[in-house]
């Protein structure tokens, strides 16, 4: 009978976890939107009774005339009056203007360099006048035209062939996919300076985000990592996840500020001073809410966010917030009685496997400092968005025109993309950063933050 009611009770908790896998989705676990069933809109954003849209005062985007227009047609009144007056022979008493915003027509403009030999007519030296940096074939595409083949290509993910049609379509040139590969890779080769200053600038930022995603390499799963604050932008390729890619980023092992991350393992035996995302936390305590029956997640979900709005607004009190660090000890122990350790498996080596609530509730004991630093530091913000706004670029490339065909090939797109992000934040034109990559003089951000 004992025999029997053990086995009920491991089909049943095998059955809850089948139950609970089946449930998760990117609003109860770290699951990615992408892999979500039919969409249901929850948010952890608490309502404030405002309409949704724009709000009162906001700026606004309409198109707005212009002073300065850089053509003037003028439309005269001609023909005749109903009257029967001629409509020329009366002066124009006002004038309406309307403008018409548009694009001029797009063709190449070929610049033609002749350079001056001259000899010498006492040592027969033949000299010739120097062209500029960027000619250096008889015949090419200029700076503008290669800045466009990148642009498309790592700023919005456009791959090497639609990249060419696009330019053919736009201008009448058209780039064969190996001119535009050598485009990134002599960006690439421009920007180590940049990328050089913007590891040591992120080196001395006070608080720094950090993250991870996929990032397949001609088939093979290797990842792309994230490293970033609200002004500057790292991104690293690499075929490992864990600790040999930190390394190589060369950014984090000599990090000592503070990190915000996603509590994976490899970042916790780096020398920063961590701090865990919030909304990973209340996604997790969600799941084990509503698909587990857990109690206590549901309560601690919902102290958590309740502190965290009342921090944000200012009304969080010094005797509110040592009430609910109480609280949230309370509610730790309550999941661990609620989720007591399984037993070592005979005959197999290691440890047992825990419940999701069990380990949630032993992270959330372990490493309680980082998961409540945003309490105690108004630097540290609730979760790590900053991060995983800046992944979410990655992602869109992913889906849009895959991996890649190399490793070379993926750790100059994330060269470049760190360019091209760190200059979006400062908001500095990537478009003339670009063409100045490609004419020999980099447009640099600012690192003196």
């Amino acid at each position: 009978m004992r025999e029997l009611e053990a086995q009920v009770a491991v089909l049943l908790k095998r059955l809850q976890e089948l139950e609970g896998r089946q449930a998760k989705n990117s609003h109860t676990s770290n699951q990615p939107p992408s892999q979500d069933k039919p969409w249901q809109p929850k948010s952890e954003r608490q309502k404030t009774g405002r309409s949704s849209g724009a709000q009162p005062d906001h700026p606004g985007n309409t198109l707005k005339m212009s002073a300065h227009p850089d053509h003037t047609v003028h439309l005269s009144v001609t023909g005749h009056c109903t009257c029967g007056q001629v409509w020329d022979d009366i002066p124009v008493d006002t004038q309406v203007t309307r403008q018409v915003h548009d694009l001029p027509a797009w063709q190449l403009q070929i610049t033609e360099y002749r350079a001056d030999v001259k000899i010498c007519p006492g040592c027969h030296h033949r000299q010739r006048a120097p062209f500029p940096t960027h000619v250096t074939g008889q015949v090419q595409y200029g700076p503008r035209v290669h800045a466009l083949t990148v642009y498309l290509n790592v700023a919005h993910f456009v791959p090497l062939e639609r990249t060419s049609e696009i330019l053919r379509a736009l201008c009448g040139a058209r780039p064969s996919d190996g001119t535009i590969a050598l485009n990134l890779n002599l960006a690439a080769d421009r920007l180590q300076d940049f990328e050089s200053h913007l590891r040591t600038a992120l080196t001395e930022q006070p608080v720094l985000h950090a993250d991870e995603t996929g990032s397949p390499v001609n088939g093979k799963l290797q990842w792309m990592h994230v490293v970033s604050c609200a002004q500057l932008t790292f991104y690293g390729q690499h075929a490992r996840r864990g600790r040999a890619a930190l390394e190589d980023m060369k950014i984090l092992p000599n990090y000592t500020g503070i990190l915000v991350h996603d509590a994976w393992s490899s970042y916790f035996k780096l020398p920063a001073q961590h701090a865990l995302c919030g909304a990973h936390l209340l996604r997790e305590l969600r799941g084990l809410a509503e698909h587990h029956g857990q109690v206590w997640a549901g309560a601690l979900r919902e102290a958590l966010r309740t502190v965290y709005h009342e921090l944000k607004a200012g009304t969080l009190s010094p005797e509110a917030r040592t009430a609910f660090e109480r609280r949230f000890d309370e509610l730790l122990e309550e999941g661990l009685l609620a989720n007591p350790a399984a037993p070592p498996v005979p005959g197999r080596r290691g440890r047992a496997k825990q419940s999701h609530g069990r380990n949630l509730a032993l992270r959330c004991q372990q490493h309680r400092a980082a998961v409540l630093l945003f309490l105690h530091d108004r630097r540290v913000p609730f979760d790590n968005n900053q991060a995983e706004r800046d992944v979410r670029s990655w992602c869109v490339k992913r889906k849009v025109s895959g991996g890649f065909r190399s490793a070379e090939g993926g750790q100059n797109f994330a060269r470049i993309r760190s360019y091209i992000s760190t200059l979006q934040k400062q908001g500095l034109s990537v478009w003339e950063g670009l063409v100045s990559v490609f004419t020999g003089d980099v447009l640099m951000p600012n690192f003196n933050l």
